[in-house]
């Protein structure tokens, strides 16, 4: 009740107070204005790096979706060595641990110039993975969605206990696994006393070697579709086509409730209504009913094994899904014809001909999910 991994799950009376929690022993907290999150950018320049995959028998990458298997993928297949610029690396310490006596200071929430002197002494820290080499110590705080922020402690708080411990400089980093990409994330901490000196360093990219998707690929996709009609399910809302994919990442892993999938996710309920019925929308999910006669959703055994695919026929098999629907078909053809995206007008007169039972006025907001989805397509072949 107390792990607050986005900003967006704090409870709603601390968002609209500017609050937040910090703890400082093993069961006390504090609730003040603290600066406690980061954004996370995921803008690149360059291309993800190819990463090849290690002939492993028990290191299945086509099912990389809980955060350990992700990171056992990174330590195997090199990523680590890289991020850390050394060919020798050593995997020493996971898990719960206790944080040590120490004290910092933290910006505060409403007034950017004040801060506020915290008191540690002995609270529960949990480190995902931390790696050694002959020159640095490594902390890995992982997730395996595209999450829009970090809670700064997770990082700060074992970088405060480990530089009391070790010689060697340390190395915080934000691993996130999300759509077929390892994003790495690392900082600095400019005044080790200062959890908000945080500096990104540097944002690396890798994805799978030999598995590039071309744009001829999803043209066929396209041409050998046949002409279908509009499911009978309210057009989606949901602009941002990755966290489609990761809600699909984490429900192949277990059923989740409307509110498990809030929580998961960092959305607010609305946001969450909003994935579910685009997963919907595509046939993806089904609902059931659970013990507690709760609503919950499940991956179809279809799209179960579409996301044990390897990264190319999977991504292609969720962009047979979208181009499937008609409107999306039709301005992906459009899109190809003309090379570029239709602009909003054509997307949204293309949307009202297809009889959608939205008004105008909720067809021109949904015209931004078409557009959304057809980049997402767009970008699997210049990721």
């Amino acid at each position: 009740m107390a792990k607050f991994d986005q900003s967006s799950q704090l409870p709603m009376v601390f968002q609209k107070n500017n609050l937040s929690i910090l703890p400082v022993t093993r069961g006390e907290y504090l609730i003040g204005p603290f600066k406690t999150h980061l954004k996370v950018d995921y803008s690149i320049d360059d291309q993800p790096q190819p990463v090849i995959v290690p002939e492993l028998q028990t290191l299945d990458y086509t099912n990389l979706y809980s955060e350990a298997a992700a990171l056992l993928f990174a330590y195997n297949s090199g990523i680590i060595k890289d991020i850390m610029n050394s060919e020798e690396i050593h995997f020493t310490v996971f898990g719960r641990m206790s944080s040590g006596h120490f004290q910092y200071s933290i910006k505060d929430s409403i007034d950017p110039k004040k801060k506020h002197l915290i008191k540690v002494q002995n609270a529960q820290i949990e480190i995902d993975a931390g790696y050694e080499s002959p020159e640095a110590f490594c902390i890995c705080e992982a997730k395996n969605i595209a999450a829009e922020d970090m809670l700064i402690r997770q990082l700060y708080y074992p970088y405060r206990l480990w530089e009391q411990k070790i010689s060697k400089p340390i190395i915080p980093i934000l691993f996130i696994f999300s759509n077929d990409i390892f994003h790495v994330f690392k900082y600095t901490f400019e005044d080790p006393m200062y959890c908000n000196s945080i500096q990104l360093i540097k944002h690396l990219a890798y994805t799978f070697a030999d598995e590039d998707i071309l744009l001829d690929d999803i043209t066929n996709i396209s041409n050998n579709i046949k002409k279908t009609s509009e499911p009978d399910i309210t057009f989606p809302q949901a602009d941002f086509f990755p966290r489609v994919v990761d809600l699909l990442s984490v429900l192949f892993e277990k059923g989740l409730t409307p509110d498990e999938v809030t929580l998961k996710y960092g959305f607010d309920p609305r946001q969450t209504s909003y994935y579910i019925s685009a997963c919907e929308y595509l046939g993806l999910v089904t609902r059931t009913d659970n013990e507690n006669g709760e609503r919950e959703y499940h991956l179809t055994l279809d799209t179960q094994q579409i996301m044990a695919k390897r990264y190319k026929a999977k991504n292609l098999a969720l962009v047979q899904k979208i181009l499937e629907r008609p409107v999306f078909k039709r301005v992906f053809e459009l899109t190809m014809k003309a090379g570029t995206i239709p602009e909003k007008q054509t997307i949204c007169r293309i949307m009202a001909k297809a009889n959608l039972s939205i008004n105008s006025t909720t067809i021109k907001r949904r015209s931004s999910t078409v557009r959304g989805w057809i980049e997402w397509i767009l970008k699997l072949t210049n990721p």
